[in-house]
């Protein structure tokens, strides 16, 4: 490693010689260093990157772990952990020692954090953060243990309450989103599918099958600095065929015979998010039906399968392409209790029929 003063720019530069995967020295150059020792130090931290040593700053090692999770992750998934890393969690822990953080440093920033105010689930997201760093730090570092586990965690992992609309209150709201047939059609599906809205946003019409009465989910897609992202849905249940109702294969036929000159690749829905959300706004405001997220729709038609039709968590997890069943439990649990006890009163039924079989027996038994 050196450092050089760079006259013309009155800043300081960085060289390290590093090893690639193929064992391949590459020189890694920075420049715009203010003094010698912001230098040295960058140096530093690029060494002890290339031999694992746990001796670096956390920030540093935030640089390996970003580095390697970008070529396993979707690159809306790195950006949200951009954004978490660098606001709540480099600040406090970035120019620390990765083998010097403690559990008692954990609570600390934890309890700064509490104090913002925040709601309890993006709590729980933070944390999750910081503690999935340490656990690759764990298993791949050689960190003896993960700090965040002996601290504790912290928020919860799903909210105290969750909104979602009724039949009656969806029907209310689409009917006056009805004179734009993109924005009508959109949350047609979203309720009535339960789809996420990536994978609404990324359907083609090749996706859509009249005739089997189905939509194919196998793709999501996502606004990225200007740019049309398709990429493979959240996870590999996510890759689904969702069975239509007949009046909703009524109401796509209609809406797709609309839309002219229409290929097969190409997109039903070529809106954005944000164009959806004020469609949104602008349907709540007409109608009066309470304000949710167009996320909540989602939940909404998990709400319709299990508290209308009663339908089993698999079915439901199925419908809405969950990696796990525990997942769907966990996000849904408070809409099961209502099902539990009808199963234990018809339990009660079974059981009062048998009593009264064994009656009958009995009498039969003394005329005989």
């Amino acid at each position: 490693m050196h450092v050089k003063r760079n006259e013309s720019s009155n800043t300081w530069e960085g060289f390290v010689y590093v090893c690639d995967y193929t064992g391949k020295r590459k020189l890694k150059h920075k420049r715009g260093f203010k003094t010698k020792r912001e230098a040295v130090a960058w140096a530093e931290q690029i060494q002890l990157q290339e031999a694992s040593n746990l001796d670096m700053k956390f920030s540093a090692f935030w640089d390996l772990y970003r580095d390697d999770m970008k070529a396993r992750l979707r690159e809306n998934t790195i950006r949200t952990k951009d954004y978490i890393v660098e606001l709540k969690i480099l600040p406090y822990f970035g120019e620390k020692k990765i083998c010097d953080i403690k559990a008692a440093d954990i609570r600390k920033w934890q309890n700064r954090l509490i104090k913002e105010n925040y709601s309890q689930t993006y709590l729980k997201t933070i944390h999750n953060q910081l503690s999935a760093i340490f656990n690759y730090a764990v298993k791949y570092y050689d960190l003896p243990k993960n700090p965040c586990t002996q601290a504790g965690s912290m928020g919860k992992g799903k909210a105290e309450e969750m909104n979602f609309w009724t039949q009656e209150e969806f029907e209310t709201f689409v009917e006056l989103v009805k004179d734009k047939p993109v924005s009508y059609m959109a949350f047609k599906i979203l309720y009535w599918t339960g789809c996420r809205l990536g994978e609404l946003l990324a359907l083609t019409l090749g996706d859509f099958s009249p005739d089997e009465k189905t939509l194919r989910i196998n793709k999501s897609y996502q606004r990225i600095k200007g740019r049309d992202v398709i990429t493979e849905p959240k996870t590999e249940k996510s890759k689904r065929i969702i069975t239509l109702p007949d009046f909703l294969v009524e109401e796509m036929n209609d809406y797709v015979g609309k839309l002219y000159g229409m290929m097969a690749k190409d997109r039903l829905f070529t809106v954005t998010k944000s164009f959806l959300e004020h469609e949104m706004i602008r349907g709540v405001e007409l109608s009066g039906v309470k304000k949710i997220r167009l996320h909540d729709l989602r939940h909404s038609h998990a709400s319709l399968l299990i508290s209308k039709l009663g339908a089993q968590p698999n079915l439901v997890a199925e419908r809405l392409g969950h990696e796990k069943i525990q997942t769907t439990l966990n996000t849904y649990s408070h809409l099961y209790p209502n099902q539990s006890r009808d199963l234990a009163d018809q339990l009660n039924d079974l059981n009062s029929g048998t009593d009264d079989e064994q009656e009958g027996d009995d009498c039969d038994a003394g005329e005989t």
